[in-house]
């Protein structure tokens, strides 16, 4: 009888610990370090983890030196989880609760807020509500719309009854009322929502009264106002702050943010906040709610997922713990899917052998127009690489730089840049020839769960990184823009959908390049969506997505988008 996926990850956390006694017996403390944080990440309750860590810590020297061990630049599940811990351990509680809420809110499912330390009676006395509302704005952010299933507010309720217990003590403090209201709302509790509502609102509009000309306070109505559902009644309070000071760098910033509330989302005052914030590179809060509201989006906040029946397979047995990726396994699918699908199933599982049983019409295999850049040679339904490996230097620095998140398409962009030094021809063989990830936790995870995301992470910022070479050409004629041109139109594959967002970024950071970038997203949109009724044709929906990232197209065309996304996630 098979495990389920908490007794899985019990199994896995077991053997993660064990291996890190054997290596805190050889003195190996980042060793050890490392694998009880893949243990957390598994089963961030399990008993004989916490006990491991305790251990580490004793063996480090104490829970701070042992802090040592985790560091801040690997925000992964498992490190982060293990320096809350530690931080707790040592008495510092506003940092403990700070990394807490922050793995809450990526995972809100998980038991993150069952850990022991939460529920200390005294802990209300201990963190400051500062440092309890930025948590709590991290986990506010991660939860879905509307009350939440009984599973999830269980799973929460002690992060929820520690915000409650709080606030009895600071009945006053603004940012704390207003998370708080959004968290009782969550939880079903409307009447105590609206209490702290009004009561933050009521503390924030007597600060103003008090000091009508500190304008930052105006600026905590707004934001208050956008927090709590009701962006419309915050926007008035903007319009008076940049009505005295129309270079306020943070209202400047707010009202995008306030706009983008008000209209039920979209991507037109995402646009406006980027466009601010590199007119304007030193208003760090326009960073900061870009960050924010891009946050969980595909394409504008990390990479697309991938749908291929290949790539579900891959799931169950990577999930699986007798499904060792050692295990070789033989994938027949009844219609050929994109490429790139076979370079995540043999990243994951090595001895893999894929092969289709027919090529569906219209033919996948050919490029929507001509194209001067092939990155696939097919025999029949089997693809292999048209290009030669990349150079080891190459293929380590696109390692080093793909990310599968970032804070925002511009952002995205930007740390590319870090790849404009390559050549053309690395560049394009990293794309199917993909190195494996970084050796961190992350990058065990990706590998021994998802190895896909990476493979895209890994396309997306070579191609992102095409899109910075010879930087000094003008767009128009570039030979940055005709590669990705070629990417984007070529066979259906997961490239197309990494060229269409480094066009995408390419036209964030670049005014002058929109026209175009939308027409070309709009192009291969429409011609994948014509295959689509035919056949499938899973690039599709990522397509869509990409050409609801220009709101300079015309209304229709982006209606046009949304309808065919909501009809590809119908059809499964």
């Amino acid at each position: 009888m098979g495990m389920n996926e908490g007794q899985q990850g019990a199994a896995e956390a077991r053997s993660e610990v064990a291996v890190a006694y054997l290596a805190l017996a050889e003195g190996e403390l980042r060793h050890a370090a490392r694998h009880l944080g893949t243990a957390l990440a598994a089963d961030p309750v399990l008993p004989e983890v916490h006990e491991a860590l305790a251990e580490l810590a004793a063996a480090a020297g104490g829970a701070e030196a042992a802090l040592a061990l985790f560091p801040e630049d690997e925000p992964y599940a498992g490190n982060v989880a293990c320096a809350a811990h530690l931080h707790a351990a040592a008495g510092r509680w506003d940092a403990a609760v700070d990394r807490l809420g922050a793995l809450i809110g990526a995972q809100p499912e998980r038991g993150w807020a069952q850990a022991a330390w939460l529920a200390r009676p005294d802990l209300t006395g201990l963190v400051s509500p500062e440092a309890l509302a930025r948590a709590a704005a991290a986990v506010a952010g991660g939860l879905p719309d509307g009350p939440l299933p009984a599973g999830l507010r269980e799973a929460l309720r002690p992060f929820y009854t520690l915000v409650r217990e709080v606030l009895a003590r600071h009945p006053e403090h603004a940012p704390l009322l207003t998370l708080g209201s959004v968290l009782a709302r969550r939880f079903g509790e409307p009447t105590e929502a609206a209490r702290w509502a009004e009561a933050a609102l009521s503390a924030c509009q007597a600060e103003v009264a008090r000091d009508p000309s500190d304008l930052e306070r105006y600026v905590d109505v707004a934001e208050l106002y956008r927090r709590t559902g009701r962006p419309a009644e915050g926007l008035p309070w903007l319009d008076r702050v940049l009505d005295i000071d129309p270079g306020h760098p943070v209202a400047g910033a707010a009202v995008h943010a306030l706009r983008h509330a008000a209209e039920g989302g979209g991507t037109v005052h995402l646009l406006a906040l980027s466009d601010h914030l590199r007119d304007h590179p030193d208003h760090g809060y326009a960073a900061h709610l870009l960050a924010e509201l891009c946050d969980g989006e595909p394409w504008l906040g990390h990479v697309h997922p991938a749908s291929e029946a290949s790539v579900g397979v891959l799931h169950r047995i990577l999930a699986d713990p007798a499904g060792s990726p050692g295990h070789g396994i033989e994938l027949v699918g009844s219609h050929l899917e994109p490429p790139s699908t076979v370079l995540a199933v043999r990243m994951g599982l090595p001895r893999s052998d894929i092969a289709y049983k027919a090529v569906p019409l219209p033919d996948p295999r050919l490029p929507q127009h001509e194209v001067d850049t092939r990155l696939w040679e097919f025999d029949g339904p089997a693809a292999r690489p048209a290009l030669a490996p990349p150079s080891r230097p190459a293929a380590e620095l696109v390692r080093q730089v793909a990310s599968v998140g970032w804070d925002a398409p511009g952002a995205a962009y930007d740390h590319a840049v870090r790849l404009s030094g390559l050549s053309l021809g690395d560049l394009l063989a990293v794309c199917v020839h993909p190195p494996l990830p970084r050796d961190s936790e992350q990058g065990a995870y990706l590998l021994g769960r998802q190895p896909e995301l990476w493979v895209r992470a890994v396309q997306t910022f070579a191609c992102l990184g095409i899109a910075h070479h010879h930087a000094d050409e003008p767009w128009s004629g570039s030979r940055r823009r005709s590669v990705l041109v070629d990417l984007l139109f070529g066979p259906e594959d997961w490239v197309n959908e990494a060229a269409g967002f480094a066009l995408l970024a390419s036209a964030w950071a670049d005014p002058a390049a929109r026209e175009e970038v939308g027409v070309l997203l709009t192009d291969r949109m429409t011609a994948v969506g014509l295959a689509w009724q035919e056949r499938d044709a899973t690039i599709l929906a990522s397509l869509c997505r990409l050409v609801l990232g220009c709101p300079w197209l015309d209304r229709p065309v982006r209606e046009a988008a949304a309808r065919m996304l909501a009809a590809t996630a119908a059809a499964g």
